[in-house]
């Protein structure tokens, strides 16, 4: 099984307050890793290191190495855009931008000079249909993407993502502000996108944690407790702390 991602020693500071200590996780390639922990426990920090978005929050501090493919995105000489597009970022709350729905998928391809002008309906058409959305919209790509449902434009912040063609994608919480539908109709969607992609998502949902995941990591103030196989680890957590999260004694 090939590692996509591996922290070592991994540590953040925001100002004195250390809010991840000591992480060392391997991440494998074109599988689904979630990240489950109490509220406050550095899960969002600490996938935020992994594209470096981290470094946005004023008085950010981050040590130890972030390693993609082998190498330490943190080194002096990598380029922070090209590490930010190669890693697709999708948030808690659907985030499109003020434009059409068809701007918003063109807008990363035309910016980082991806496809040629002529290709670019190819592009939002192609992904779209990776986001399972284009079916629903395909007669009112000019619309603005406010006007969609907030699952359309969850869906619609994922093929925004894919459009630039990531390698992993990266979701912080992506259906807490969704109906139940809706959240069905993005972890099916997940399930699909791991042929090609590897995926990192930060959940409190522990059902949605043991449907989509492959890999499970649980956090307690911003330490990695226990790491593994998802089906393991709510069967037969090793971790005493692990058990008492799942079966809901704290958290």
């Amino acid at each position: 099984m090939k590692i996509k991602i591996e922290t070592k020693n991994l540590n953040v500071w925001y100002g004195n307050n250390q809010v991840i200590k000591n992480f060392s996780i391997k991440i494998p390639e074109k599988k689904i890793t979630a990240i489950i922990g109490p509220s406050g426990c550095g899960k969002s920090t600490f996938i935020k290191t992994l594209n470096r978005m981290v470094e946005l929050t004023p008085g950010a501090r981050v040590g130890g190495e972030v390693l993609v493919d082998g190498k330490n995105i943190y080194r002096p000489d990598v380029d922070v855009t090209e590490i930010r597009w190669k890693m697709g970022m999708v948030f808690q709350k659907p985030n499109p931008f003020p434009k059409s729905i068809y701007e918003n998928v063109a807008y990363g391809p035309k910016v980082h000079h991806l496809v040629k002008k002529e290709d670019l309906n190819r592009v939002v058409e192609v992904n779209l249909k990776r986001a399972a959305l284009w079916d629903e919209v395909k007669d009112r790509l000019k619309m603005s993407a406010f006007e969609l449902s907030g699952g359309q434009q969850q869906r619609l912040c994922i093929a925004r993502a894919l459009a630039v063609n990531p390698e992993v994608i990266l979701m912080d919480e992506p259906c807490s502000a969704l109906d139940p539908i809706a959240t069905t109709k993005i972890e099916d969607l997940l399930f699909d996108l791991k042929k090609n992609y590897t995926i990192v998502i930060v959940t409190h949902n522990l059902q949605q944690a043991a449907r989509v995941s492959d890999f499970t990591a649980f956090m307690y103030l911003g330490t990695l407790v226990e790491y593994g196989k998802t089906e393991e680890m709510f069967e037969r957590p090793r971790n005493k702390q692990t058990q008492d999260y799942i079966m809901g004694r704290f958290g």
